[in-house]
């Protein structure tokens, strides 16, 4: 059996026993046939907020929160439609904020990339710092004491509105929606206690999960406190093509969005597998290391426990440098003595989040990584093995588990969460 795995902007092909493998992919939904018409309809005739046209005034100034280039959001699409219904405002009192949370801000090449160079040229587009405390302004605390930290210029425009896309989150249930307001434009220590320790651990926090969710639940307090006062949500397909399109009040266009990304993209499996291949869905999800942990985390959900993991991420962007996350794995021997050092009552450092769910994973399976940029001693730093020969490594750990093992393959990684039906862990 022939599998192409998402790769960077390519792919990696690999040949596996077509009697021990099980190939997982979202349900595949063509996109919109006119992409257009129905993101007008959408802002148009949103859910419980007025049309956008008519909710905002001329005179009003507008902020629009849109991903970051580590998310495949088609902004180039849907942000030209979005500021065609708002073309009786002036651009100058339109900021486009770019909700980076803590990750670096993006080069002008990826912002004309993303966003399009006539949007970027026209219109003021802002990386958000999650680290300038001048640009943030204190909306209090949560009642778990997380101080709450917002983009300024978000707050205090007129009219505030997100734009997402939503799929499967690692461990806050799913992407888009209120995400956008935090972590996208919150503070660094914001961003600090929504990712804390305990948090993380909690069993709730994870795929595809809302209700319940401790983490999603703060990021749901947040955004409240933010007044958003429109929200886009969209899906997409492993084109990147938008599949379906909701617009309007933020909780309620979230929640009908996460229903079709949880029918398309969640998986049931009846039991786990020895061995699971996974990817991080390529370009430009595969960027760095630090975003394959969450290709790594799906397969970790139907891997047997002793198991391996095999990843293939381009890492083109590298570890990244940015952060703590490649220091943090570098300073103890082991994954035990990393959750240890996490979970010490008082500790809190950038980028622990992500060390912490990897020192899970890696509790459970052996993990393997394929990267085209990162170094053996890298790799081994990260606590992980270096697979240079992706499909050799799939065999050989095969081989291993003996004659009865059974592989999984993710080729889209975390577009498609698998699950065990069971609920066995």
């Amino acid at each position: 059996m022939h599998i192409d795995l998402a790769y960077g902007k390519g792919s990696l092909t690999i040949e596996v026993p077509d009697d021990r493998t099980t190939v997982i992919e979202p349900t595949h939904l063509p996109g919109l046939p006119d992409v257009e018409a129905a993101l007008v309809s959408a802002l148009r005739n949103p859910i419980g907020t007025p049309p956008l046209r008519r909710l905002v005034g001329r005179g009003q100034t507008v902020a629009i929160s849109v991903c970051d280039i580590t998310r495949p959001m088609p902004s180039a699409i849907l942000l030209p439609v979005l500021l065609g219904e708002l073309s009786h405002v002036p651009n100058d009192q339109i900021v486009i904020l770019v909700a980076t949370g803590t990750h670096r801000p993006n080069t002008m090449a990826e912002l004309e990339e993303m966003l399009g160079p006539d949007i970027v040229h026209n219109y003021e587009v802002v990386n958000h710092d999650a680290f300038d405390n001048s640009s943030l302004a204190h909306l209090g605390e949560t009642s778990d004491k997380i101080p709450v930290h917002i983009n300024r210029r978000f707050l205090e425009s007129d009219i505030r509105i997100t734009t997402g896309f939503v799929e499967p989150h690692f461990f806050a249930g799913f992407s888009g929606g209120p995400k956008m307001v935090a972590p996208g434009l919150a503070g660094f220590d914001t961003i600090l206690g929504l990712h804390g320790a305990g948090l993380i651990a909690h069993p709730n926090s994870t795929w595809g999960i809302t209700e319940g969710n401790p983490i999603h639940g703060e990021i749901r307090s947040i955004a409240s406190r933010a007044n958003v006062d429109f929200s886009v949500d969209v899906t997409i397909n492993r084109d990147h093509d938008i599949t379906t399109a909701y617009a309007g009040e933020l909780s309620a266009v979230h929640r009908a969005t996460c229903q079709v990304a949880k029918r398309t993209a969640m998986r049931p499996v009846s039991a786990p597998f020895d061995v699971v291949v996974t990817t991080n869905s390529g370009y430009p999800l595969d960027l760095n290391l630090y975003q394959a942990v969450k290709g790594m985390s799906a397969a970790a959900q139907v891997v047997k426990k002793g198991g391996t993991i095999i990843c293939a991420a381009e890492c083109s962007d590298g570890i990244p440098e940015h952060g703590e996350y490649g220091q943090l794995l570098a300073s103890r021997e082991s994954p035990s003595e990393l959750l240890e050092m996490i979970t010490t009552e008082g500790f809190a450092s950038h980028d622990q989040w992500q060390v912490q769910l990897q020192g899970q994973i890696l509790m459970r399976a052996q993990v393997y990584l394929k990267s085209s940029f990162l170094t053996e001693a890298q790799i081994r730093s990260a606590h992980l093995e270096p697979a240079e020969d992706i499909q050799a490594t799939v065999l050989d750990s095969l081989d291993r588990y003996g004659k009865e093992a059974r592989l999984c393959v993710l080729p889209q990684g975390p577009q498609t969460i698998p699950f065990l039906a069971s609920g066995e862990t």
